[in-house]
């Protein structure tokens, strides 16, 4: 019987075990693997998105690689990214474009090689994509120009300071604003053809010059107000007015949220933030893929909504929840 056993292994056990590892290897090639690509790593706001990408991921099953450019200006490093996920033959990919029209064409090949593809946060030209998931950011804009007009009871000196060409969220933000501008007559926009760039030293050094001529003495500013269009603008310049010590001497408004845009709104350096939901913006991209590979129900457009955020609201809990998440669920 002793010698027997060895053989009863191998006749029974062993077609057993290959079956399982067998099972075990057909079930990791089912599972469904998404691409989902930022403008950039290191601002908060692509953070967020990353951490309700793996909030969808865990709840739906699926794999989630995250990867994009470091710098939010490399259009050819976010290309490259997007064209080494095609050769890998994803299942899908969640993408926020650097620019609406270099992204064209690899999205494009996305879609001929049978790879669909969800936008979110800023728009792309084309239709080869299933859809958009995004903030209304005119609104956003609009909502800025308001708070700007009820700060300056209608009447001043303005600089809005754009972010850069070719990002389709933030120049739509730049037109809501300057379009309550002109419904403001009493107010002047006397500076809107500055870009900050796509990193917070860029900001900050255009900042620098972009104040410098208005500066009519060491504490005062012969401008009013001053809007950024996203994250990296609005710390640059807060970065700018605070080494000239000219932050509380001018109204000033940003978009989007960190840590230290929140602290400055609760010290009075910063007006009002115009903040996203760049959590759901990540969560409802995953979802929207995921749900279009099952033949399950999705939206075309999708519209993740945009806050004003004051002193006046900072301490309701939903809003604390916006400006200041915790990703340490999501994100080692």
């Amino acid at each position: 019987m002793k010698l027997l056993f060895p053989y009863l292994f191998i006749i029974f056990c062993i077609p057993a075990l290959f079956l399982e590892c067998q099972k075990n290897e057909e079930k990791n090639d089912s599972q469904m693997t998404i691409a989902v690509i930022p403008k950039g790593t290191t601002h908060e706001f692509w953070k967020s998105i990353h951490a309700g990408a793996v909030k969808a991921a865990r709840e739906l099953d699926v794999e989630i690689i995250w990867k994009g450019p470091l710098k939010e200006d490399d259009r050819e490093a976010q290309i490259s990214v997007l064209e080494n996920f095609l050769s890998r033959n994803v299942s899908g990919i969640v993408l926020a474009p650097l620019d609406d029209k270099a992204l064209v064409v690899p999205v494009r090949n996305a879609s001929r090689a049978g790879i669909p593809v969800v936008i979110i946060d800023s728009g792309l030209s084309g239709e080869d994509y299933i859809s958009f998931v995004a903030t209304d950011n005119k609104l956003g804009g609009r909502l800025a120009g308001e708070r700007m007009a009820e700060l300056l009871n209608g009447t001043g000196k303005v600089v809005l300071l754009r972010y850069q060409e070719g990002s389709a969220s933030t120049t739509l933000r730049e037109a809501g604003f300057l379009e309550v501008m002109a419904e403001n007559p009493g107010i002047e926009v006397v500076s809107a053809n500055q870009y900050a760039g796509a990193t917070t030293e860029t900001a900050y050094q255009i900042s620098e010059n972009l104040i410098a001529p208005f500066r009519i003495s060491d504490n005062k500013l012969a401008i009013n107000g001053i809007f950024c269009v996203n994250e990296s603008s609005t710390f640059g310049m807060l970065r700018a007015l605070q080494d000239a010590n000219l932050t509380g001497k001018v109204y000033f408004i940003g978009f989007d949220s960190s840590p230290k845009l929140v602290e400055a709104l609760e010290s009075g350096e910063i007006n009002a933030l115009i903040l996203q939901n760049p959590f759901k913006m990540g969560y409802l991209g995953v979802q929207t893929i995921v749900a279009y590979l099952n033949k399950q129900p999705y939206k075309s457009l999708i519209d993740i909504g945009v806050t004003i955020v004051t002193l006046d609201n900072l301490q309701d809990p939903e809003i604390r929840n916006l400006v200041l998440p915790d990703l340490s669920k999501w994100l080692n």
